[in-house]
């Protein structure tokens, strides 16, 4: 059973491409966990300053993720936000209690959420996405 690996630091990312393909081998995704492992990397290399060679890496890496995404992650534009939370809250294995654990908020407050009574913030949308790795899209109309 693999395992996830990786707790890659931002200002521990090697500078050179030989070197960060020895701290993380892009290859082929097929699993899960080796989708988090990458998904990792890519997130400790975003929004830094990068080199050519850690650019070019990152762009390699998110090739692999986005193709992986293509085949295994349903196509999330369908449905409302609304739709689109309790999906991601269902594929992860989560409910109401999670969701306000997550968010910080009581329990009261995310089953208004799931039931639409009550529209996310733009800070719950922040969590989300950050959570689960997706677009802000995702939670707009």
């Amino acid at each position: 059973m693999k395992t996830r690996s990786s707790n890659v630091q931002p200002t521990k990312i090697p500078r050179k491409y030989a070197e960060l393909v020895e701290m993380h081998l892009p290859r082929p995704i097929h699993d899960q966990v080796a989708y988090e492992n990458t998904v990792d990397v890519i997130d400790a290399l975003a929004g830094h300053k990068l080199n050519a060679d850690q650019e070019d890496y990152l762009e390699l890496l998110s090739r692999l993720v986005e193709t992986y995404e293509d085949e295994h992650v349903p196509e999330l534009s369908a449905g409302t936000p609304l739709d689109r939370l309790k999906y991601l809250l269902t594929e992860s294995n989560l409910g109401g209690e999670d969701l306000a654990d997550l968010l910080g908020v009581d329990r009261s407050t995310a089953y208004k959420l799931l039931k639409g009574s009550r529209n996310l913030t733009a800070e719950h949308i922040r969590i989300l996405t950050k959570r689960f790795k997706v677009s802000s899209d995702c939670f707009l109309a």
